[in-house]
Parts: structure tokens; C-alpha cells; sequence
């Protein structure tokens, strides 16, 4: 498969990723009359951005501290080599307060988002996250205020900018 092919977006895609994140529960109907063109293209082109990976997924998004999460930190952890990064991926999983891990290079080996209900609580999910072997060292930094909101309709525009320019 021809990745370049991949990255590539078109204004109307962008329009039709935009129109999706910030109305998600718009229909193809609805959206096909907002962006002036054929319900069957609207369908056609979200077809092909799921099948691309483009969009993976049309669930909610949940605020932890909506739910009483309200501590957010990053956590870089050491791993011990012999134990690889597949296990230590296994343990987190089973730990519902960490959100995403991520192979880093640098210093650290993973790099994790991880929430709790307060201080006290992230003390208890890093003793939890470090009670695994395969685990010898973590440095945790706590978010004290979210500045700019997880996001990607910037890309996504800058994206089908650079393949208009093309």
C-alpha cells in the first residue's frame, strides 16, 4: 500500500472530518446538504477515510474530571530490557486510570497519560503502575491546567492544504 497515498486529504475531506468532530451525531443526509454535494460522495469519501484509518472511531469523548478524575500527569517509565515493552503494555492496560502508553525514545522507554481522583489517588496508580517486575523507575509530572485541548482539525486542514498545493 502506497503510504504517501495515505496522508493525503482533500479540502472536502477536511470539510467532512471538521463537520463530524464538532456535530457527531449529524447525519450523511445532513451532512451532504451542509458541504453541497451528493449523499453518495459524503458516503463514498467516509468510507474511504475509515477504511484509510483516517477516522477510527465515532465515540463519545469522556472528560475524566467530569467523571472525578481531576488529576492528569505524565509519567516516563524505565523498563527493564529483558522484559520488553509487550508486557509491561499487558500491566498498564489492566490499570483503568492509564489512558494511553507510548514507546518514547530518550531517557524513558514509555511515556504514559495517566489520571486520578487527587494526589493521594496518583500515589496509589503509581504504586500500582510500579508493582509490576518489569518496571525500575517512573518520573511523574502533574498537569496543573490543560492549555490547549487534545486536537486535530489543524492538521487535518493543514494537511489538505499541502495536498491542494500540490
Amino acid at each position: 500500500m502506497d503510504t504517501e497515498q495515505n496522508v493525503q486529504l482533500d479540502q472536502l475531506d477536511a470539510e467532512l472530518i471538521a463537520l463530524l468532530t464538532t456535530e457527531p451525531r449529524i447525519g450523511v443526509l445532513e451532512c451532504s446538504r451542509r458541504l453541497r454535494v451528493a449523499r453518495g460522495t459524503v458516503q463514498a469519501r467516509l468510507d474511504k477515510l475509515i477504511d484509510r484509518g483516517v477516522i477510527n472511531g465515532f465515540a463519545p469523548q469522556v472528560s475524566p474530571a467530569a467523571i472525578g478524575f481531576v488529576v492528569t500527569s505524565f509519567v516516563t517509565l524505565e523498563i527493564g530490557q529483558r522484559h520488553g515493552h509487550g508486557p509491561v503494555a499487558a500491566h498498564l492496560r489492566a490499570i483503568p486510570e492509564v489512558l494511553e502508553a507510548h514507546t518514547i525514545s530518550g531517557s524513558g522507554d514509555l511515556m504514559c497519560r495517566i489520571v486520578a481522583r487527587s494526589n493521594a489517588d496518583l500515589q496509589r496508580v503509581l504504586d500500582q503502575i510500579l508493582a509490576y517486575d518489569g518496571i525500575r523507575r517512573a518520573s511523574t509530572i502533574i498537569a496543573l491546567a490543560e492549555q490547549i485541548p487534545y486536537r486535530v482539525l489543524p492538521l487535518v486542514q493543514a494537511a489538505a492544504d499541502v495536498t491542494a498545493r500540490r
